[in-house]
């Protein structure tokens, strides 16, 4: 296989979906790359049960559809493109999610783990700050619309 190849397989690497997913799955996707790839590097966000001094019952996820794909696809693509890394995949989830429930996933391969940490952070860093996806935390006040990324 070629490595860095942003637009083969692109769906299958950038995703917003509704179920669940494995991440024993989604790293051996991400591992079946390339051979080069020596370190994976992952960030899994996970929903929790507090938040800014509430607690939280549930919380929904909304994203504007097709956009928030694309501006995925725009991160992994210049991941792949500043980073010295072989493969990126980024997933997040929308709907309702339980706590202790998977909400996103970055998977980024590369021949050492010193740039696969890099890019890993820097990918979710930019896919709070510009990915249209909204949280909705379900609290006993009431629905509580996050608007902070931290």
């Amino acid at each position: 296989m070629t490595p860095k190849t942003p637009l083969l397989d692109d769906t299958l690497f950038v995703r917003v979906q509704r179920d669940n997913f494995s991440v024993d799955q989604e790293i051996d996707r991400v591992r079946g790359r390339s051979k080069r790839i020596g370190g994976i590097a992952t960030f899994l966000g996970t929903a929790r049960d507090r938040s800014r001094g509430r607690d939280v019952s549930g919380i929904t996820f909304e994203h504007y559809e097709g956009m928030a794909q694309m501006k995925l696809r725009e991160i992994r693509e210049r991941a792949l493109k500043d980073f010295d890394v072989l493969e990126v995949l980024m997933l997040h989830r929308y709907g309702e999610i339980g706590i202790g429930e998977n909400i996103v996933l970055i998977v980024v391969g590369a021949e050492h783990r010193a740039e696969a940490f890099r890019a890993c952070q820097w990918c979710i860093d930019e896919l709070k700050r510009m990915t249209p996806i909204w949280k909705l935390e379900q609290t006993p006040e009431g629905d509580v619309w996050v608007e902070e990324h931290p």
